[in-house]
Order: structure tokens, then C-alpha cells, then sequence
């Protein structure tokens, strides 16, 4: 596994996995944005306030790492993607990247419906298949985490049909991500901060 290349501390606070050699494609050929998925990773904290703050639209847990990565750069791309077929033209729709720099694709999935991991997936397939990306990047919840949303009385906001690891795993598995390289880094409660 090349996830020896991530420095220790992120591989001792998050969960992590990969397929098809994302981390040695990463550090050899994009090293400045894989530098700054570890910034963004390592400044990272899940904060008491923020899971009990009332959820309208993007929480701010996904915003604090969208906003990091925006200003170095990366921004949230919607792609017009066709397919020729002899003198057919035929629209090949794509969802917008959250985060997108030099081939790189990164997708925050903090407490979306599970099958937004299913839309994210396609999306890499596709936008690798098409040559624009060279890596997808997932960042979710581990599944642990939900222990301390029912402590703090969220457990149901957090449900099981909600964006965490064990709903990725399976489908990244079952080929959903196809070819693309993909690497996936899961929030532990080693990042929970009760104080802040």
C-alpha cells in the first residue's frame, strides 16, 4: 500500500484506503496539491459546536475544508462533458467536483444521502475515462463517529443511510470508481474536539 506516503499523523487520525495507487500518483505527479489535501487534513478538527449547529445547506464541517482548498486555488467545477459518436453529438452530463485543481477531484461527504457516494463515484469513472482527472479524493465520516452524535442527541441526523464509511467501502469495492486511482480519508473521533 502506498499510503506509507502520507505522513503519520494523518494516518494516525484518519481512516484511510486506496485502489489503484492513488497515493503514489499523487506524490509523484501532483505533489502540490497532495501537499495541500495533507494541510487542509491536518489542520482539520470536528468541532462540538459545529455538529450540534441546526444543518441548513453545506455544514460547516464540509465548508472548512472547501474554503481551505479554495484559497489554494482549487475551486468547485462543473464540467461540459460530450461524447462524438461519428456525426452524433450526445451530452454526457456530470455532477460539479467539490473541490477541483491540475486533475485532481476532491468530494466531501460529511452527512449527505448514501447515494451521493454512488453520483461521486460515477463522476470520477467518467471524468477519468474522458482524461480530466488522474485521482479522486473522498473525505467522509467513519462510522464510529456515531456514538458521539447519539451522545450529543444527533444520532438521528446522522442516520444509517447517511454518507459514512462502511456505505463507501462496499461500492468503491464493487467497481464503482472503475479505473479511476482513488483515496479515501475517513474523520475518526482522534479529530473530535468536545471544546471547540
Amino acid at each position: 500500500m502506498t499510503t506509507d506516503l502520507l505522513p503519520k499523523s494523518i494516518k494516525d487520525k484518519y481512516e484511510v484506503h486506496e485502489w489503484r495507487h492513488a497515493c503514489s500518483i499523487l506524490a509523484a505527479d501532483f505533489k502540490k496539491e497532495f501537499q495541500e489535501i495533507i494541510d487542509v487534513l491536518q489542520k482539520f478538527e470536528l468541532k462540538k459546536t459545529e455538529i450540534l449547529r441546526p444543518g441548513k445547506g453545506k455544514s460547516e464541517i464540509s465548508n472548512s475544508i472547501d474554503q481551505f482548498l479554495y484559497g489554494k486555488g482549487w475551486l468547485e467545477k462543473q464540467f461540459d462533458t460530450r461524447v462524438l459518436v461519428d456525426d452524433t453529438e450526445k451530452i454526457s452530463p456530470t455532477h460539479k467536483v467539490d473541490c477541483y485543481k491540475n486533475r485532481v477531484a476532491l468530494e466531501i461527504e460529511w452527512n449527505n444521502k448514501d447515494p451521493f457516494f454512488d453520483r461521486d463515484l460515477n463522476n470520477f469513472r467518467l471524468l477519468f475515462d474522458l482524461g480530466v482527472i488522474s485521482v479522486g479524493v473522498i473525505v467522509t465520516r467513519c462510522d464510529e463517529l456515531q456514538k458521539i452524535f447519539n451522545e450529543l442527541g444527533k444520532g438521528k441526523s446522522y442516520g444509517a443511510s447517511t454518507t459514512h464509511m462502511s456505505k463507501l467501502l462496499p461500492r468503491i469495492e464493487g467497481g464503482g470508481g472503475a479505473g479511476c486511482p482513488i483515496l479515501v480519508f475517513g474523520i475518526t473521533r482522534k479529530l473530535y474536539n468536545s471544546r471547540g
